[in-house]
């Protein structure tokens, strides 16, 4: 008893700082939901489960709930298939594997900010050395390329995510299961499809559970995307409307609803996962 009271004593502190960080900012976003507050003004009134109503009433908030869903399952997919190829062309031996290994990761280090003004400069419908490439003059932060846009530059961004998940599972698998795959005749294709892709099963749920998560709720890249630029409405997604009803119309009650049906979202997407993966398990 006494130990566990010591114990108990020593992860306090812990405790104490994860309710401060995480547990306090929810609470306490669940609780604004249910006011009419403005952002910075002290007043505020209880009007229980009006904002809800508002929001789900709002038309624009469906239009970025589905832009959301656009990018994030766009570049989670593309992430998913880029980072798996790439891991397995480096799981591979070949002269210089070292270095392409240390590059290959660089994307994922370079900071948001810089890596939107270099894709900003490459992507220039006047100057930018992609249209110089292609020979043809394309708008890519126009309102019809502007989503392609920065798809392309989160996938190019997060896939070596997935790439190091995905190497570092690779490099467990024990040869034997290959060597014996080949003397019992079985192709590339196959012992991918019975070796490979079981042993990544587990790696590939967590990746998939993660980026899911980070890039439904992706913030920096879309808003540093269209500072400057008027396409903004194209890849408003939910996070950027969010933080627009919050702190440009000043209604921290209405953006706090918002925020709390992302989260619920994402539960529920979360809870999916779980389930459809425990099923796979018992098959």
């Amino acid at each position: 008893m006494r130990a566990a009271r010591t114990g108990w004593l020593l992860v306090l502190p812990a405790l104490a700082l994860l309710a401060a960080l995480a547990l306090y900012p929810v609470a306490y976003g669940i609780w604004l939901s249910f006011f009419s507050k403005h952002s910075f003004f002290p007043e505020q009134q209880f009007i229980g489960l009006a904002n809800y109503a508002a929001v789900l009433a709002d038309e624009e908030f469906w239009r970025s709930l589905k832009l959301g869903l656009i990018y994030s399952l766009s570049t989670i997919v593309l992430q998913l298939v880029l980072g798996t190829a790439a891991a397995l062309l480096l799981n591979e031996a070949f002269p210089g594997r070292g270095l392409v290994r240390a590059v290959s990761i660089f994307p994922y280090v370079v900071p948001t900010v810089v890596a939107v003004i270099i894709w900003k400069w490459l992507l220039n419908s006047q100057f930018g050395l992609v249209n110089y490439a292609l020979g043809t003059p394309v708008s890519w932060f126009g309102r019809d390329w502007i989503m392609v846009s920065l798809i392309l530059i989160s996938v190019w961004q997060f896939f070596p995510f997935v790439l190091l998940a995905v190497l570092a599972r690779l490099q467990t698998i024990a040869p034997d299961l290959y060597e014996a795959a080949k003397v019992d005749g079985a192709g590339a294709l196959q012992r991918f499809v019975h070796i490979t892709l079981p042993q990544l099963a587990s790696v590939l749920f967590v990746v998939l559970l993660l980026r899911s998560i980070w890039m439904f709720t992706k913030f920096d890249t879309p808003w540093l995307i269209i500072q400057g630029g008027g396409a903004e409405p194209y890849i408003r997604t939910l996070p950027i409307y969010t933080y627009q009803r919050t702190f440009a119309y000043y209604e921290a009650g209405r953006g706090s609803a918002m925020a709390v049906l992302m989260f619920l979202v994402l539960v529920a997407a979360a809870a999916l996962y779980f389930h459809l993966w425990r099923r796979e398990e018992h098959l």
